[in-house]
């Protein structure tokens, strides 16, 4: 059997995240300082410090998990190196998944998700949205949430669990909605907007014009897409296409998961801050082996 590296989304960010790698090797923490190179503000000291306010926003949380993510792969390569079958991601998590399939470089990765991150923030601000988690729904019960409320779904987290985005109206309405269908769980989630969603049509358009700017290559392993739940392309061009479908649709963790199961994946090792994509694998599965790789502490003996 095989592993399959998976690298964490938005909401899973804390201040002190990345700052062990950092200070337990110079080759990371001048990761964090080519950061603040390109990036024109203080990543590092956001990261490093805080204030959680100002790591919470989109155009800093966005690079700073990155950051995050991939010096802890790049330090579990240098302890103890892991081959991957394939690679994964949750929204943002898929970029450091392309990155660390060589798709895109570290600094085109770090500029994609600033600008992602400033896009997606200011379509937020832009028209009121939101986002509530469905627990326990069945197939035809969220059918009929958001055909009643014109909520659609953003995130396919496991067969148990999916998030709806909609307008803020559609949001308080399916919390009521939710109760009169039965289901057992619909719980608001504290986001700046519908992500995954035709609210974030403005995002998707700003950022296809910088990812023209930006050169993408074939990936040395495969990486799985959240949009179609299978491995990208080996054409540059249809993984940008795609990354781009990604900012506005459905987002199919557990299809992802699913492929790399049927891959021959058994052991998933996520990179970066909390376990958020491990409690997902282990619902989706819990014979999958899981393991964490968001501090030093993942390599004491």
């Amino acid at each position: 059997m095989s592993n399959c590296c998976v690298f964490a989304g938005q909401g899973a960010q804390v201040p002190g995240m990345g700052r062990d790698f950092a200070e337990a090797d110079p080759e990371v923490m001048a990761l964090f300082d080519k950061a603040n190179e390109i990036l024109g503000f203080d990543l590092k000291k956001v990261t490093f410090e805080g204030p959680a306010e100002e790591l919470t926003k989109s155009n800093v949380c966005q690079p700073a998990i990155f950051v995050t993510s991939y010096a802890a792969y790049l330090t579990l390569q240098k302890r103890r190196p892991v081959e991957f079958a394939c690679a994964a991601g949750l929204s943002l998590g898929e970029w450091g998944a392309l990155c660390a399939a060589g798709v895109l470089d570290f600094e085109s990765t770090l500029k994609v998700l600033e600008a992602r991150g400033r896009f997606m923030q200011e379509a937020c601000e832009a028209t009121p949205s939101g986002m509530i988690a469905i627990v326990g729904a069945s197939a035809d019960q969220l059918k009929a949430l958001c055909d009643r409320t014109g909520c659609t779904v953003a995130n396919i987290n496991s067969a148990a669990q999916q998030v709806l985005s909609g307008d803020k109206a559609a949001i308080a309405d399916a919390a009521n909605v939710a109760k009169e269908l039965g289901i057992k769980r619909a719980i608001p989630l504290a986001t700046a907007g519908a992500f995954h969603s035709r609210f974030m049509a403005p995002a998707r358009e700003k950022l296809a014009q910088v990812l023209e700017t930006i050169e993408f290559k074939a990936p040395k392993f495969p990486v799985l897409s959240n949009v179609t739940g299978e491995p990208h392309s080996s054409d540059p061009a249809a993984i940008k296409a795609m990354m781009l479908e990604q900012v506005t649709g459905t987002t199919n963790w557990a299809k992802d998961v699913e492929t790399a199961k049927a891959m021959g994946c058994d052991t998933f090792v996520e990179f970066g801050p909390g376990k958020v994509l491990s409690g997902l694998i282990k619902k989706i599965d819990p014979a999958l082996n899981v393991s964490n790789v968001s501090d030093l502490t993942a390599f004491a003996e």
